[in-house]
């Protein structure tokens, strides 16, 4: 009896690694990744479960299930996130050719835990009425002539701490300090809201140069979204330091979970979404960029232009996000 009793355990513990499926925890949350999901089982047959959460609950969700976790793959929205993930020591090497040849090495963690599967840029977006010189640069956004005039998301915020990190990285501490302290001094108001709030402010009329990832915008024209989409004309954009290292940008990512119980289906997983197919359905989505050669980005994004972009690795940051938001704090950022 005792040794049926511990085979009946080992089986329960046994057979999630043996259905043929993949667990995901997803912080990604778009009504189109459920065509994502149906193509992916289509072509594989390999069944899709998901959990969708914030990705700091999803992170401490999987360290306190353990070597018990069901999950097989974290996706996140943000570099700093999947950083996150990675110092929480969740994550176990992609060890997939495809990963490494289809996408750029910046968008890779140099330990292989993690890969971007589409790419954002954070873009500086104005009031086409009030500004007729919009900054051409990140750093301009501190010039004393924009005094009054920009809007941003709270530093707390991991698109700002992720371009905190950038500037950390191309231009020194000191400069980034500089730069904090300058954009501050230029708020038209405290900081709040989210990227979507900054573009309203300029039709209402609170701000007159926000920052804002460039897929709030083009979702504008996909899309109707309340209290931006009727006025998107009077909006313009700028892609930043386009005449030096570039716009910085930032990355939805994904990585296999150190005890994926399907960790063969996890692998297969994350090369079917560098597959063309499936990078289409990711960045149309969401209005994003796609990482993988020869996939074009949505009609809405196209109309924003070419641009370069910033080619620092994404995985230098991992030391600097901690330190991006102690600047903010030094200089009464709010």
């Amino acid at each position: 009896m005792r040794k049926l009793a511990c085979t009946i355990i080992a089986l329960a513990i046994a057979t999630p690694a043996m259905a043929n499926e993949v667990n995901i925890y997803s912080s990604r949350h778009y009504d189109t990744d459920d065509a994502l999901y149906n193509k992916f089982t289509e072509q594989t047959g390999i069944t899709v479960n998901r959990i969708e959460d914030d990705a700091d609950i999803l992170i401490e969700r999987i360290k306190s299930e353990g070597e018990l976790s069901p999950a097989d793959v974290l996706v996140t929205v943000d570099v700093g996130r999947i950083i996150r993930a990675e110092d929480a020591d969740i994550l176990k090497p992609l060890a997939s050719a495809a990963a490494s040849e289809k996408v750029p090495a910046e968008l890779h963690d140099d330990g292989d835990l993690w890969v971007g599967v589409t790419t954002r840029a954070r873009v500086i977006f104005y009031d086409k009425n009030d500004v007729t010189e919009p900054p051409q640069t990140y750093a301009e956004l501190a010039d004393p002539k924009y005094k009054g005039m920009v809007c941003t998301r709270s530093s707390s915020n991991v698109y700002m701490l992720s371009l905190m990190a950038s500037i950390i990285e191309n231009d020194g501490e000191e400069a980034a300090k500089a730069w904090a302290e300058g954009v501050k001094n230029n708020f038209a108001r405290d900081p709040a809201g989210g990227d979507t709030d900054q573009l309203r402010g300029l039709l209402s009329g609170e701000c007159d140069i926000v920052l804002s990832n460039h897929y709030y915008y083009a979702r504008a024209f996909r899309k109707e979204v309340e209290g931006l989409t009727d006025g998107v004309d009077q909006i313009g954009w700028v892609f930043p330091n386009q005449a030096d290292r570039g716009t910085h940008i930032n990355i939805s990512a994904v990585g296999i979970v150190k005890h994926a119980p399907n960790e063969d289906n996890a692998r297969t997983f994350v090369e079917y979404l560098l597959s063309p197919g499936a990078q289409k359905l990711l960045a149309d989505g969401n209005d994003e960029f796609p990482v993988v050669d020869g996939v074009a980005p949505s009609e809405a994004v196209q109309n924003l232009g070419d641009f370069k972009r910033d080619s620092l690795p994404l995985a230098q940051f991992a030391p600097t996000v901690a330190r991006a938001q102690e600047i903010y704090n030094e200089v009464g950022y709010k």
